[in-house]
């Protein structure tokens, strides 16, 4: 059992939360996946467990461009508190901008900034995990965000990665630099970019960083394979983390955030639905991409994606897992899963790495970026990446 547990707290001051701050008594956040974290699924997360439960990334620029699918994107669920939005920006103009739209038309309650996405897309042009290096520029953002927030109350946490590769390891100082502009926390995946999911998240990092930050009174929260609550609870354990953020685990698994309070609270109890418990998932899960998108076809679509995560370790006969990767409609896809018989959960399957297992390469950067760490960076063309 975790003895020293305790809650997370988020101090809004919109007046919207009793005492103006959000206590969080099981420390989890969802992990923002692009295509993946979408209104639906995080509502679908919210019914199994507790929690906060972030947006899938939205650009700054594109947020201050009014672009119709990014306000789609930052639109909470139904009954969604508090409402947490994630945003990328290489500008701190353009970021502050963002956050003072966000703010003065009451849109979110919580915001974290993206220094750790590790896709060429975004570093090559010197955001997510390839910033942090710049300092100047990654202080001048985190600055502008902050005090554009402060205006309206509204917490401002980041999420990061170690550092671009291993030659290039910058967590310390940039967790160090945000504590000290104000940040509410500071959550580490313990990989470099270039590790992308390779292989095993160093908790150590996450150690490094707890004790780095001691004397700010910023608590940490790690990242990086979270397949269970016992992993969760190992974590915080084994490095003194205040929470953990959850990413890949919960692929199929939103039950997981059942798992996680259950664990947290040091019950023995293990979350494993049976089959026919996650077909009853799978099923809500399409309802609320129809209620989400408003279309029944664009739901399908999106959900075909989950189907091989949901039923991972699961017998089931491999035309049914075909025709479940086709899905047209909500009776099509009832129809399908009736014809299996009912299991119970494969713990150890169900509790192994899933989703993006992709191997370690170069990181993609901007020419000369690694040249001068001291140089206020400005990039040409900024945001211009998907994710809103």
């Amino acid at each position: 059992m975790l003895t020293q547990l305790k809650p997370l707290r988020l101090p809004i001051s919109n007046g919207n939360f009793e005492n103006n701050e959000v206590i969080l008594n099981t420390p989890v956040v969802l992990a923002p996946m692009a295509g993946i974290t979408n209104a639906a699924f995080r509502r679908l997360c919210r019914e199994q467990g507790a929690g906060l439960f972030v947006s899938e990334m939205v650009t700054a620029r594109a947020l201050i461009e009014r672009r119709e699918e990014t306000f789609r994107l930052i639109k909470p669920g139904v009954g969604e508190t508090p409402r947490s939005i994630q945003l990328y920006a290489v500008d701190p103009v353009v970021l502050g901008k963002a956050v003072d739209l966000l703010g003065s038309e009451n849109l979110a309650d919580h915001i974290d900034l993206n220094f750790g996405c590790p896709v060429p897309k975004v570093t090559r042009r010197g955001g997510g995990a390839a910033l942090p290096f710049k300092r100047r520029l990654f202080s001048a953002i985190v600055e502008s965000a902050v005090s554009a927030a402060s205006k309206y109350g509204i917490p401002v946490t980041v999420k990061m990665r170690v550092g671009i590769d291993s030659d290039h390891q910058t967590f310390l100082e940039s967790a160090k630099s945000a504590a000290d502009l104000g940040v509410t926390w500071v959550a580490l995946h313990a990989r470099t970019a270039a590790q992308l999911y390779e292989g095993r998240s160093d908790w150590n990092k996450i150690t490094e960083l707890v004790e780095h930050l001691a004397p700010t009174g910023v608590p940490v929260l790690g990242n990086g394979d979270i397949w269970s609550g016992k992993d969760a609870l190992a974590m915080m354990q084994q490095t003194g983390c205040a929470g953990v953020v959850v990413g890949r685990g919960c692929l199929g698994r939103p039950w997981l955030f059942a798992d996680l309070v259950s664990a947290l609270n040091g019950e023995d109890k293990r979350v494993n639905p049976t089959l026919f418990e996650v077909r009853q998932i799978m099923l809500r899960h399409g309802q609320l991409l129809v209620e989400y998108f408003e279309n029944e076809d664009r739901a399908m679509r999106d959900i075909r994606k989950h189907m091989a995560w949901y039923l991972k370790g699961f017998s089931v006969p491999r035309e049914i897992r075909a025709n479940l990767g086709m899905v047209n409609s909500l009776e099509h896809m009832q129809q399908l899963l009736s014809n299996i018989v009912d299991q119970p959960y494969p713990q150890e399957i169900g509790d192994s790495p899933r989703g993006r297992t992709s191997h370690g390469r170069q990181v993609k950067l901007p020419d000369g970026w690694l040249d001068d760490p001291d140089e206020f960076a400005t990039i040409s063309i900024d945001d211009a990446i998907s994710g809103g």
